[in-house]
């Protein structure tokens, strides 16, 4: 299979588009914050990875240690998004990212690579059962289902922040933690606030926007979490539907 796959560099970063919302002329206010956000992760050894079309083909990971997630432990790169959507979809793309980022964590002397999964597979997360074929297995649970999933090279394991299994949080009202890494994010966050002003339901939206904050959350987060009536809900992005949904719980 001749795919031409391409890394995201600091001299590239401004033209190439970044997979999940594709612009060429007009800006997009949630693509321009990932470029910023990337901008400094790109220096820290993050990687984006993607196929050179003008799809949605790409794997996006960091090491563990600089990851914006919850999660701990040594020597290991985390996997935050690993999508092939559309035509390409069923040509063999996702393994060959896969493959890529496997090779890379053995190349760097990684101990292994993890990523946020759940028992039941939540519709902003990876496809999990593509990881196990793999290797990728649970090493770490939250009393609510979500669970860590990692390949280790040498029998060693991340596990969950502390923090990120208490789930909880002091205040009942909605709350929503959220950062940068997803360029959807900006625009949720807008039209979420619009919405729970209309309806008149208190909301706090809280921007992450440091490692330490990030890795200091109080629930699992791969860039977007939401707690309601002191505790953690999901790690999906909400619309207005959603909310309702939460709140007659």
């Amino acid at each position: 299979m001749d795919a031409e796959f391409v890394n995201l560099t600091p001299d590239d970063l401004a033209q190439e588009h970044l997979c999940c919302i594709i612009r060429t002329k007009k800006l997009h206010p949630g693509v321009e914050a990932k470029r910023t956000w990337l901008a400094e992760r790109l220096k820290e050894g993050h990687v984006f990875r993607k196929l050179n079309i003008k799809g949605c083909v790409f794997i996006e990971y960091a090491p563990l240690e600089t990851a914006w997630v919850p999660v701990v432990g040594d020597n290991f790169y985390y996997i935050y998004c690993l999508w092939v959507q559309g035509a390409p979809k069923g040509q063999g793309y996702g393994r060959q990212l896969m493959e890529y980022c496997i090779a890379d964590a053995k190349a760097h002397g990684k101990s292994g690579v993890c990523m946020l999964g759940a028992a039941k597979q939540k519709s902003w997360l990876s496809d999990q059962n593509f990881a196990k074929k793999y290797g990728f297995r649970t090493v770490d649970t939250t009393a609510d289902g979500y669970e860590l999933l990692a390949l280790s090279f040498d029998g060693t394991a991340p596990r969950f922040a502390p923090n990120a299994k208490n789930q909880t949080i002091d205040s009942r009202e909605l709350t929503v933690y959220y950062d940068d890494q997803c360029p959807y994010i900006p625009q949720r966050i807008g039209k979420l606030r619009e919405y729970c002003t209309e309806k008149d339901i208190p909301a706090t939206f809280i921007h992450v926007d440091t490692l330490e904050q990030a890795k200091g959350l109080p629930g699992v987060f791969n860039n977007w979490a939401v707690f309601y009536d002191g505790k953690f809900v999901t790690v999906n992005q909400l619309d207005g539907a959603s909310v309702e949904k939460i709140l007659k719980r």
